[in-house]
């Protein structure tokens, strides 16, 4: 029974259900953000009316208000579908793997989706359906913005690409196939100090272009150029690397990056044979000083090394015996290969390579760098002989004198440092020029003889009977402190005294 168009809207008016429609508009596309509580609370208000769970007794309407299966449902059903024909393109499109929701292939009806039961008659809420994977229902997306479609479909301009890469948006630099626009990317980049796009467009442009065509064009492009020997650099590109370098003339910084490469050479025999090769590259003149040395220095470690290591396994040194090497002097800096020869070679000839004055002159070494580096070592195995040779020397009229180019404050420091005995200790505090300075040393190290020795040739009567209590009590210090009071001869000398010579010179004016 047909119903006429004046009942149909007096029936939707008292419905509590109002009907939807598929408008153009995007204020209608936000109705269709139903809450699961909403759908999930009609099944509670259907069941609240029928308690007997008999579809049947449902009548089946559309949401136009026909009855399902008239001839105004039909009509309706027809040109919504051409309706959704025509706006396919703002809906996103869902596989035709997942399930169909037409009433031919749907687990649902009109009446069971209000009562929340599927056709077999189990009973399923909204928010339990998604978890079936046999079941689901797809509700359409809202479209997305037109601004969004226009990052992907429109042309951009070499600037406006650089700006969108700044701003972190996804570009596509596949379109820029010409030299001009390839170089105003580059060109563009490197005006914003973007640094990130710098190397973006640098990569493509590698891929993109012949090397000599990209070599052309950094040249005069310097800022770009820094960036991909940078980038090649990191990546350890050194084949490119090295052919950019010559084709812009820097051989200096090609024989560096050469020269390099013996960083990765394990075996010291390829690496000695390496840096032999490397002394025929054009290094500045200053360079090929370093390399030379590099190469002697690693020529020798050779030989020490296999000599020292043959010569601890036959356990007759008895300097490997006591100290033990714990590694090899291969590839070690030359500072401490001068410290290892003046631990173990310390009295070989000269004519030796690892004699120490041998090494020192190879190398020139500076007298102070020497000298630091042989007294740590002699103190270490507790030489004091050599120690004390280290600082004796002769003038023209053969007298000796204690000599050092280190203040005999550091001096102290290294012994000390090397657990020297008080007696040697004394001898070098003993030595320093500064009297404040030499108590304050021999006070530290327990050096009484020296702080009783200053004092007695100060003067200083009230420092002396100071010092007196800090010693030990029956001590030799306390005895030697005494008879410094109490003798005679030292008492009347100190009227030698400035203040009191210009006291008895101004009495004997006035009388």
């Amino acid at each position: 029974m047909m119903k006429s168009k004046a009942d149909e809207e007096d029936y939707w008016n008292s419905s509590k259900f109002k009907a939807f429609t598929f408008d153009d508009e995007d204020d209608e596309f936000s109705r269709l953000k139903e809450s699961k509580l909403a759908v999930n609370s009609i099944r509670y208000l259907v069941e609240a009316d029928d308690d007997d769970d008999d579809e049947d007794e449902v009548e089946k309407v559309s949401w136009s208000g026909e009855p399902v299966g008239s001839i105004s449902w039909s009509v309706s059903e027809t040109a919504a579908s051409n309706q959704k024909a025509e706006r396919e393109p703002a809906f996103p499109k869902v596989s035709t793997d997942c399930v169909s929701m037409t009433k031919s292939h749907s687990g649902y009806s009109l009446s069971s989706l209000f009562k929340g039961k599927t056709k077999g008659g189990n009973f399923q809420s909204f928010s339990d359906s998604p978890s079936d994977p046999s079941v689901r229902l797809y509700a359409p997306e809202l479209r997305k913005p037109k601004s969004e479609y226009k990052d992907y479909v429109s042309d951009w301009s070499p600037e406006e690409t650089i700006q969108r890469m700044q701003q972190g948006k996804v570009v596509s630099l596949e379109k820029f196939r010409s030299l001009h626009d390839k170089l105003l990317l580059l060109d563009y980049a490197v005006n914003a100090h973007d640094g990130n796009g710098i190397t973006a467009i640098l990569i493509y442009l590698k891929r993109t272009l012949s090397k000599e065509v990209l070599f052309r064009e950094l040249e005069s492009r310097q800022t770009a150029l820094r960036h991909l020997i940078h980038y090649l650099t990191e990546t350890r590109d050194h084949v490119l690397l090295l052919e950019l370098l010559r084709a812009l003339g820097r051989m200096e910084d090609v024989a560096l990056l050469q020269y390099k490469e013996h960083l990765s050479i394990a075996d010291e025999n390829k690496r000695r044979d390496f840096l032999k090769g490397c002394l025929k590259l054009p290094f500045s003149p200053e360079d090929c000083a370093h390399v030379q040395d590099h190469y002697t220095l690693l020529e020798r470690q050779v030989i020490i090394e296999t000599t020292d290591r043959q010569a601890e396994r036959g356990g007759k040194v008895e300097v490997f015996q006591k100290f033990p090497r714990r590694a090899s002097i291969v590839n070690m800096p030359m500072i401490t290969t001068l410290y290892y020869c003046c631990l173990y070679h310390y009295t070989e000839s000269e004519g030796t390579f690892s004699c120490p004055l041998n090494i020192r002159q190879t190398f020139k070494i500076s007298e102070k760098q020497y000298f630091v580096t042989a007294l740590a070592a002699r103190a270490k195995l507790k030489a004091w002989s050599d120690v004390d040779a280290l600082f004796t020397s002769r003038n023209w009229l053969g007298f000796t004198r204690k000599k050092s180019p280190l203040s005999f404050q550091r001096v102290v420091d290294i012994l000390q440092k090397n657990s020297a005995p008080t007696q040697v200790l004394q001898n070098y505090v003993a030595l320093v020029d500064d009297a404040e300075l030499r108590i304050s040393l021999a006070q530290k190290h327990k050096c009484h003889d020296i702080v009783i020795n200053t004092y007695r040739d100060l003067k200083d009567r009230q420092q002396l009977l100071g010092y007196r209590v800090k010693v030990k009590k029956g001590s030799a210090e306390e005895r030697k402190i005494d008879e410094l009071l109490n003798n005679p001869v030292r008492r009347r000398s100190d009227l030698h005294h400035p203040y009191h010579v210009t006291f008895l010179t101004s009495f004997i004016l006035l009388s």
